[in-house]
């Protein structure tokens, strides 16, 4: 154990570096409750210890000194820095000697919250903002005045009259928390490194050098005390001069109030700390100043704070701790997180075991490693983070993370978009982190349209095992219902203990006999609605209901690779391979056999379109694998010179006879020599086959009057829903989409159109009523 002198220089040392990577860098090396233990370590090892104090010690000072980046400031009034206070005894204290030495009863106080931000100095001269400077080390700070005034929430003159000549307003410049989300989401889907905290993000904001780059920051300021007053007065209380404040142009926090005594900061203090995860901006604490200024100059300052004002910290929202392990969590949509197992650490008083590290993208920003020393992060009742990682106590050896293959549910092939942060897990329909929101969707009323399984009987056959993927719908019985509803029944009884005697009555049987007639009803359905029903990631109604019109049935559509779900007109290959994914998976595929096993079954299955014929060519097969350098026109050249069944073999000698440039055929041998391409060829080459073989030889239905046009419908209509005036159109030929653009052909617009017929209307798309549609429709009735 080190001796005092040798500990008290470690100390300082350590308190140092952190003001500096705190301060300057705004960086900062440890968390805010390991700062404070070493601060109050220091203290006392110094009170005990006088012979060991020096003017340069860091309980002597503030923070370190600024940058240089910019010119530097001298404060007319230092800007020191409040003593701080953690446990309620600490408060009394504070409030005794306050009593004692004013000889006063219950003094008022005024009550503010402690913004996590960064503080700065405000200097108006003759009601113009002349100067702003940040606090530095306390009586020098940094010249930011250039970027203070891309803030709006600080004026640049003052409003109304009666303010000094010179007027020096302190106050904490921050980052409301909303901002900051909306900030880092905007930043994350441009591929960009986001903030790490609202705090760090202020700061950094406001110290760049470069005010262009500050003004894109969503940062605001409150006030919150006055420095230099000239050629003019003030009122004799704090919480009239922040009124006065206000008067002037100010934000004042609405958060502030004025209480007495030690029951009234610790009441504050609590009510304060319970709204703290509901406040629109990060605070670390709330301030205590004794409210009369005659009070706070007869009470004075110690040498680096006012004896009339003290921080009360909330437990430390900061923490530093071991990362154990990285797993990862399905949602109920399938998107994967990946979350940081912890060795247990108490942050903002409640004990984090684990905490988000949000995706993999973020993951690989933190390069965070099982085994490292991170600092985990937990504002008000947001779930904990992993905020950076301490890296020089990394330990040696540790590897970095990745995505796992499979999913640790299910055991579904977990996959991610191009260009896209998630991952999903692709076992829609048998994962069971997924099951809620698949039974939720199966049963909506544009899918199975089950009446009467609404949010609440789906929670309730899920939590009991009565469901456990989308097919058990059709094996429940009247018995299983009723034994549900009791299960509840009693559930609820013992949660509400006043309730424990009640006696539970007859369970009624009217709404289960007409669910299961429901479920029994949806058996017979379309095959679009079927497709639509199995919540494949991006195949909304109309996707589902091109695949029906151009394969026909549902088990075509389930056995084909995934290039070939790209012969259908505005098919790309994102929702391809969503459908492969979806169609690949075992458990998805069990889960349709037993739809299939209990009776549901299209009523409308016919064969596919004869129109695939001029999709399904060679060359466009080939397009539509996506193979480097295999452009339409190459294809075409391989498709002349080698005939179908030879292309899993053919040789770059073979295509280089038919002239095939060397570096294309090349590209394609290369790209088959990978098993997974090799097998996907031929696994599509049989299924074209198997397409074209069901194809009928006749030719194909005349156009309709609406081919190849795209429609969009808004507004109500009176004579039919906007749903069968999509089906209609349809019928004939449109392909009816969700929003306006400039391939859009027209737009039906209905009563209270919004925002689709401005667009339309600024586009110049054509627009059609009503009236309009109908006599197009009596024009050209369906067959």
């Amino acid at each position: 154990m080190l001796q005092p002198a040798a500990r008290v220089e470690q100390l300082r040392r350590l308190i140092a570096e952190a003001n500096h990577r705190y301060y300057v860098l705004d960086d900062p090396g440890i968390p805010d409750a390991d700062y404070d233990r070493l601060m109050r370590e220091l203290e006392a090892l110094e009170a005990a210890h006088p012979d060991l104090a020096s003017d340069v010690s860091p309980t002597r000072r503030v923070g370190s000194a600024p940058a240089g980046a910019f010119a530097q400031v001298v404060h007319s009034v230092p800007m020191l820095s409040l003593s701080n206070a953690f446990e309620d005894g600490e408060v009394a204290d504070f409030v005794r000697r306050i009593e004692q030495t004013l000889d006063v009863r219950d003094p008022a106080f005024s009550a503010e919250p402690k913004l996590d931000g960064l503080a700065i100095s405000l200097r108006y001269e003759d009601g113009q903002l002349a100067v702003a400077a940040t606090r530095g080390d306390g009586a020098t700070g940094e010249d930011v005045t250039a970027n203070a005034r891309t803030i709006r929430t600080i004026p640049l003159h003052l409003l109304g009259k009666g303010w000094p000549a010179v007027l020096e307003v302190r106050g904490e410049v921050f980052m409301p928390i909303a901002a900051f989300n909306d900030y880092n989401a905007r930043v994350l889907a441009e591929g960009g490194r986001p903030l790490a905290n609202p705090r760090n993000g202020a700061a950094g904001s406001l110290r760049q050098l470069d005010p262009r780059i500050t003004a894109q920051r969503p940062l605001a300021f409150y006030a919150y005390a006055v420095g230099a007053v000239e050629g003019g007065e003030l009122p004799d209380t704090h919480s009239q001069t922040l009124a006065r404040l206000r008067s002037w142009g100010f934000p004042v926090s609405a958060e502030n109030r004025v209480v007495r005594g030690v029951d009234g900061l610790l009441g504050y203090y609590r009510a304060t700390a319970e709204r703290r995860g509901h406040l629109p901006f990060d605070i670390d604490g709330v301030v205590y100043k004794l409210d009369d200024y005659a009070f706070q100059r007869e009470m004075g300052f110690v040498s680096r704070a006012p004896r009339w004002a003290i921080a009360h910290k909330f437990p430390a929202q900061e923490q530093s701790t071991l990362l154990e392990s990285i797993e990862i969590q399905i949602g109920r949509t399938g998107a994967v997180t990946p979350v940081a197992r912890l060795r247990p650490v108490q942050v903002a008083g409640v004990v984090v075991t684990s905490a988000t590290l949000h995706n993999a993208d973020q993951v690989a920003r933190l390069d965070v490693r099982a085994g490292d020393t991170v600092i985990v992060r937990r504002a008000g009742d947001v779930i904990p983070e992993v905020v950076r990682v301490v890296e020089s106590e990394r330990p040696a050896g540790a590897q970095p993370w990745a995505m796992p293959s499979t999913c640790p549910v299910c055991g579904s092939e977990i996959v991610r978009e191009e260009g896209e942060a998630a991952w999903r897990c692709s076992g829609e329909l048998a994962c069971p982190a997924q099951r809620k929101e698949a039974v939720r969707h199966f049963a909506s009323r544009r899918a199975m349209d089950i009446e009467g399984l609404g949010d609440r009987i789906v929670e309730d056959l899920c939590d009991l095992g009565y469901v456990r993927e989308v097919g058990d719908l059709y094996a429940l019985t009247l018995d299983d219902l009723l034994a549900m509803k009791r299960e509840v029944d009693a559930r609820d009884v013992e949660r509400d203990a006043g309730d424990a005697g009640k006696p539970r009555g007859k369970v009624a049987t009217r709404w289960a006999e007409n669910l299961l007639a429901s479920i029994d009803r949806s058996r017979d359905t379309t095959l679009e609605r079927l497709l639509f029903a199995l919540g494949i990631e991006h195949v909304g109604e109309s996707t589902a209901k091109a695949l029906a019109a151009w394969f026909g049935s549902l088990e075509l559509v389930r056995r084909l690779p995934w290039p070939l779900f790209k012969s259908v007109p505005d098919i790309g290959g994102e929702v391809a391979r969503a459908l492969g994914h979806f169609f690949d998976q075992p458990g998805n595929q069990a889960v349709i056999d037993t739809l299939l096993s209990r009776g549901v079954h299209p009523n409308d299955e016919h064969a596919p379109s004869p129109r695939l014929r001029e999709h399904l060519d060679v060359a466009t097969v080939l397009v539509h694998l996506e193979i480097p350098k295999v452009t339409r026109l190459r294809a075409e050249q391989i498709a002349q010179a080698v005939e179908p069944d030879r292309l899993p073999k053919v040789d770059a000698g073979a295509l280089a006879a038919a002239e095939v440039p060397a570096a294309v055929a090349e590209a394609l041998t290369g790209w088959r020599t990978d098993d997974g391409n090799a097998a996907l060829l031929q696994s599509v080459l049989r299924a074209r086959k198997r397409v074209l073989a069901a194809v009928p030889e006749e030719a194909s239905q005349p156009a309709g009057p609406l081919d190849g046009q795209t429609v969009v419908l808004t507004g109500s209509l009176s004579t039919m829903t906007r749903e069968q005036a999509g089906s209609k159109l349809q019928a004939l030929g449109a392909k009816i989409a969700g929003s306006v653009s400039s391939k859009t052909s027209f737009v039906v617009a209905g009563e209270a159109a919004g925002s689709k017929l401005d667009k339309a209307t600024s586009l110049g798309v054509e627009v059609w009523d009503e009236a309009r549609l109908s006599a197009f429709l009596a024009k050209h009735p369906l067959p």
